[in-house]
C-alpha cells in the first residue's frame, strides 16, 4: 500500500486534472445477473487505478439498479419514497464494494454519503469533499441526492459540478456511444461522434435522464460515452483515444 504522500503528478498524457465516472449498478453484477461479482469490480477498480495514476482526480457515482431500483419497486406497487430511499442504500452497498476493490489495487479512497450513516462513511461536505480529491483519494459519492424522485444520473452531475469537474464520463456496458437507436435491436444503428445537448433532449437518445442532462447543459459540462467493456478503455478515452461519443455544447 502506497502512503498517502505520494501523490501522482498530473501526466501531460491526459486534458483532463479533475473528472467524474458515472457507473450503473449494473456493471458491477457481470455475469451474475444480479448482485455484486468481485471480479467485475475489480476490474473497474483496476480501470480507476490506471488513470489515477495519472495523476487525474476521480469523483464516482455508482447507481444500485444490481441491487434494487427505486422506479422498478414503485411500478411494483411499493411507495415511491420508500422505494427511492431503498435504491439509495443500494448505491451504498455499490459504493462500499468499490472502496475496498479500490484500496485492495492501492488507492486511497473516501465513500461519501448524502444519508448520513458515519459509521460507515462520511456525510456529505463539500469543502471536505473537495479536500480529498486535492489528496488525490478517489470520492465515492453514494446515496444519490438524498432525495427521492431523483436518480443517480442527476447527482453524478450535481456532484460533478459542485466538485468543478471538467468531464463526465458515462461508463456503459455492451455500448461505445450515443447511437440514434439501440443498437443492441437496431444493426442500422448509428454511433454520433459528437452531439448537442439539446439533441439529447429533443431526440429522446439515451445518455441521462432530461433533469441531468439541462443541469450539464445549463454548467456546459460536458459528457462523455464510452464502453467500459473494453480493458484500458477509460485511461485510453481520457488520452482521447478509442471509440466514444462526446455531449456537449
Amino acid at each position: 500500500m502506497p502512503q498517502e504522500t505520494d501523490l501522482p503528478e498530473t501526466s501531460s498524457a491526459t486534458t483532463y486534472k479533475r473528472v467524474m465516472l458515472k457507473i450503473s449498478g449494473e456493471a458491477l453484477m457481470g455475469p451474475q445477473g444480479f448482485g455484486l461479482h468481485p471480479p467485475t469490480v475489480r476490474r473497474i477498480a483496476e480501470e480507476v487505478k490506471s488513470v489515477h495514476d495519472l495523476g487525474v482526480e476521480i469523483s464516482m457515482v455508482i447507481g444500485g439498479g444490481n441491487i434494487f431500483r427505486g422506479l422498478s419497486g414503485s411500478a411494483q406497487g411499493m411507495e415511491r419514497t420508500t422505494a427511492d430511499y431503498m435504491g439509495m442504500l443500494a448505491t451504498v452497498m455499490n459504493a462500499l464494494a468499490m472502496q475496498s476493490a479500490l484500496e485492495d489495487v492501492g488507492v486511497f479512497t473516501r465513500v461519501i454519503s448524502a444519508i448520513p450513516m458515519d459509521q460507515v462513511c462520511e456525510p456529505y461536505i463539500r469543502r471536505r469533499a473537495v479536500r480529498h480529491l486535492e489528496k488525490k483519494r478517489v470520492c465515492i459519492f453514494a446515496a444519490g441526492t438524498g432525495n427521492p424522485y431523483f436518480t443517480t444520473d442527476t447527482a453524478a452531475t450535481l456532484r460533478a459540478n459542485e466538485m468543478s469537474c471538467e468531464a463526465i464520463f458515462m461508463g456503459k456496458n455492451g455500448v461505445d456511444g450515443v447511437y440514434d437507436k439501440d443498437p443492441k435491436e437496431h444493426d442500422d444503428a448509428v454511433r454520433y461522434d459528437h452531439v448537442s445537448f439539446d439533441d439529447v433532449l429533443t431526440k429522446r437518445l439515451r445518455v441521462m435522464d432530461a433533469s441531468a442532462i439541462a443541469l450539464a447543459r445549463d454548467n456546459n459540462l460536458p459528457i462523455i460515452v464510452f464502453s467500459l467493456d473494453e480493458p484500458g478503455g477509460f485511461c485510453g478515452i481520457l488520452a482521447g483515444e478509442g471509440t466514444y461519443t462526446k455531449v456537449g455544447n
